[in-house]
């Protein structure tokens, strides 16, 4: 049986797709750089291989790909270098996926890289035109910010005295499940080009976003606006980085940050006012 082949397996959402997609009885070829210390099996009636890949240096992609009839590329990398990774080695992937004949090639990609000139999202689009410019049949994702990046830039912030944020960039921050699960059902559905996009059930602005994310953990420390100059942050206060009109998500900020911190589900950013200035 032809496998899924999931780039990134190890990441935020390439394990939640890996736990959907065993969930759902597929073989999984789960892609990563340290396949030897692989994380606990899902439950399910799928199987999970993990497989080593590196699309940095060009290591592992055509085993990777000749036993997979579906890939899903989660494999990115915001903090590291995403020219090598998410542009020449989406380009690498795509040229094995065609050689070994694969069938649909879902591409996750943001929301507003094509709006906010930020270096990372322009890295972003020219793996989006990669994908669209191969003859590898492919669907392309794009969702807004997952609940957990933006816990996990809160988080580094948290340890400050003083909170200094841009609290007027707009967000619609999305559970990073509900996006794996769009990719799996789209994998049903067969090659659609470029979907519809994702967003979270609601959009904020980092401020009421920060004021929830201090309640929930029963912090004290004050939010300070940080003005920030240039066309990359004008696009994230403009909303360049939401879509309203698709906010089909149905996990709220504050419902995961009670599921992540506990406490209540009620409305945390409206409870905890408005951040100082």
């Amino acid at each position: 049986m032809s496998g899924v082949l999931v780039t990134g397996a190890t990441g935020t959402l390439g394990d939640a797709l890996v736990d959907r997609l065993v969930g759902d009885g597929r073989r999984v070829l789960a892609a990563t750089r340290r396949p030897d210390d692989p994380p606990p099996t899902p439950e399910g009636d799928g199987a999970v291989e993990w497989i080593g890949l590196n699309l940095a240096e060009g290591r592992g992609i055509e085993a990777a790909v000749a036993d997979a009839n579906t890939v899903v590329h989660a494999a990115t990398a915001p903090r590291g270098d995403a020219e090598a990774v998410d542009v020449r080695g989406t380009e690498r992937l795509l040229d094995a996926a065609e050689g070994a004949g694969v069938e649909h090639f879902l591409y996750p990609s943001i929301v507003g890289v094509g709006e906010i000139p930020f270096s990372y999202y322009e890295r972003k689009r020219e793996a989006e035109r990669a994908v669209e410019a191969s003859p590898v049949p492919s669907t392309i994702l794009r969702a807004t910010q997952f609940h957990a990046f933006v816990d996990e830039i809160l988080g580094a912030v948290a340890r400050l005295p003083v909170w200094p944020l841009p609290t007027e960039f707009r967000a619609q921050p999305v559970d990073h499940r509900e996006i794996a699960g769009r990719l799996v059902d789209r994998l049903a559905g067969g090659p659609s080009g470029r979907a519809d996009p994702v967003g979270g059930p609601a959009v904020h602005t980092l401020g009421e976003l920060a004021s929830a994310y201090r309640e929930a953990r029963g912090l004290r420390r004050p939010i300070v606006r940080l003005p920030v100059p240039g066309a990359v942050a004008k696009g994230f206060r403009a909303g360049e980085a939401t879509c309203p009109d698709r906010a089909v998500g149905t996990v709220t900020w504050e419902s995961w940050l009670a599921e992540r911190y506990g406490g209540s589900t009620d409305s945390a950013a409206d409870r905890a006012g408005a951040p100082s200035r």
